[in-house]
């Protein structure tokens, strides 16, 4: 199975980072890490700490630019990549314009989303703008949800996600805390 795992930013590749060496010690899944630099300079640091390469690498940020020309550049660069790619699925994190987008290129083309922080809910899609509607984007979307909480769950129920697509699944940022842990102290800090 062919799963390409998306991020563009800090935050989301401090989160998908136990997701990416979790998939990378199973050889039945073909994993191919996509970043879409939409936090190019702040990336870089958090991708040498937890040893991931990109298998692919974009540059979405362009000084000036609006959310509408960033949403436009990931999703003709996604659209572009999973043509070639063809993955069997697309996984994204949280509420970030890159996962909105990637979600939005991968329905356009049929690939399953699979969703991890899914269901964080604010009831204010202007609070946090623009995140709280992008991830209610990717929560219309996607196939599979990975609440961090069972709030999270409830919430994606509430909307009327199927309850067999919904999975509480803990924060992942919990356990890339303990992977820098346990490098500190293998570091001797």
């Amino acid at each position: 199975m062919k799963v390409l795992i998306v991020f563009g930013t800090r935050p989301e590749a401090i989160k998908m980072a136990p997701v990416v060496h979790a998939f990378k010690q199973h050889p039945e899944f073909d994993v191919r890490v996509v970043s879409t630099g939409q936090h190019k300079e702040l990336l870089q640091p958090v991708l040498d700490h937890f040893d991931i390469v990109p298998d692919v690498s974009f540059s979405a940020m362009v000084d000036g630019q609006t959310l509408n020309q960033l949403s436009q550049r990931v999703l003709c660069f996604m659209d572009e990549l999973l043509a070639r790619e063809t993955p069997d699925y697309v996984l994204v994190h949280g509420d970030t314009t890159t996962s909105a987008m990637a979600a939005l290129a991968a329905f356009h083309r049929r690939v399953p989303v699979a969703h991890v922080e899914a269901g964080l809910r604010t009831g204010d899609m202007y609070a946090p703008f623009p995140e709280e509607m992008n991830r209610s984007i990717v929560g219309r979307i996607a196939a599979l949800h990975f609440a961090p909480t069972q709030q999270a769950a409830s919430n994606l129920l509430a909307e009327g996600v199927n309850s067999q697509t919904v999975f509480v699944t803990g924060n992942t940022v919990i356990d890339a805390l303990y992977h820098t842990r346990d490098w500190l102290a293998e570091s001797g800090w």
